[in-house]
């Protein structure tokens, strides 16, 4: 007894951080960027004192809505990687690394490029983007689903990922010599990925999604403590695995599908952020993981989206996320490694 309230009192301690810390960063990217404002305009901006100001423009209109989209697509990434890592029973499961952010690329590029043919289709439309990201990610999360009732073996499936991640790129290359240079040039640039192309009007449809998914996988939380057992001792506890395995699927889809539509690709938050989730809490409860998973991606993408602004050009976000989670990926595996021998 005495060793669970050590341990609760330690969680309780970890999540009160975590908040502050993603209190701090979101703070810091209202305040620095390629202007820095100071933080007596950012309060002015908030409390109305501000409204003629060029910085309250800044704030409210550009910072403000960026760094919701870092807290919203990071805490999504990071729950939709720790979901497929429990439906998968892989540590390297993720939407980038099983080819689920490339299937929302391809649906995109679709979208974009061919739509681009068709005088009823807006390109521009934010909903369109969406849909078509959503049903990417989902098609290639039910092809890696269908896979895994085959083939058991985690270095398996990563290869077949891997492989049906170049396959949907190889098909986004073909996509782009037939397709007409003003959707290739949009394209081109949201792949980059970018925090800053989330407006109000696109918030309005990015929130409820991410909200949606959340709330799926908070709603499915005990049934994935028991997937860590296995599918069979999860049967046998009652657990109806084909519906569990259902709104898993339905949330990642949500998840990776809405972020990624919005900011383009952004690689590794998925897979490393539940590995640093369960290194600071010592626990695969998703009970802990998963609220600590949301808090460390939505302050790991704010400290990506503060990087990327320290520098006179602003760097694309997927090259920052990758500089913070390849290493970590590779740690992965090397500490997997000396423990199988």
């Amino acid at each position: 007894m005495p060793i669970n309230r050590t341990n609760s009192h330690r969680n309780t301690l970890l999540f009160i951080g975590l908040l502050l810390l993603c209190a701090l960063f979101f703070i810091v990217d209202l305040v620095f960027g390629s202007i820095s404002i100071p933080l007596s305009d950012v309060i002015k901006s908030f409390t109305g004192q501000n409204e003629q100001s060029t910085y309250n423009e800044i704030i409210i209109n550009f910072r403000l809505p960026k760094a919701l989209t870092a807290i919203l697509a990071g805490a999504a990434l990071s729950v939709a990687g720790l979901l497929m890592q429990t439906l998968f029973q892989n540590p390297l499961a993720g939407p980038d690394v099983l080819g689920v952010s490339s299937g929302a690329s391809l649906g995109v590029a679709l979208f974009l490029m061919v739509g681009s043919f068709l005088p009823f289709v807006g390109i521009h439309s934010g909903l369109g983007i969406v849909i078509a990201a959503v049903i990417g990610a989902v098609g290639i999360l039910l092809l890696m689903l269908s896979a895994s009732v085959k083939i058991r073996n985690s270095v398996s499936l990563l290869i077949i990922g891997i492989m049906v991640g170049s396959m949907t790129g190889a098909m986004v290359s073909i996509i782009q010599n037939y397709s007409n240079p003003d959707a290739l040039k949009l394209f081109v640039v949201w792949t980059l990925g970018s925090l800053s192309a989330v407006s109000w009007t696109y918030m309005q449809l990015m929130a409820p999604l991410v909200i949606l998914g959340l709330g799926i996988s908070f709603f499915i939380q005990k049934q994935l403590n028991a997937l860590l057992l296995g599918e069979n001792y999860a049967s046998g506890l009652g657990v109806a695995v084909f519906r569990v395995r259902f709104l898993i699927i339905i949330a990642t889809g949500i998840l990776a599908g809405a972020t990624t539509a919005f900011t383009g690709p952004i690689a590794f938050i998925g897979v490393a952020v539940p590995h640093i989730a369960r290194g600071l809490f010592r626990s695969s409860n998703h009970k802990i993981i998963l609220p600590a998973s949301l808090l460390c991606g939505s302050g790991l993408l704010l400290v990506c989206d503060i990087v990327s602004q320290i520098s006179i050009y602003t760097i694309p976000i997927n090259a920052i996320s990758s500089l913070f989670g390849a290493p970590l990926i590779i740690w992965i595996i090397l500490t997997n490694g000396k423990k199988q021998v």
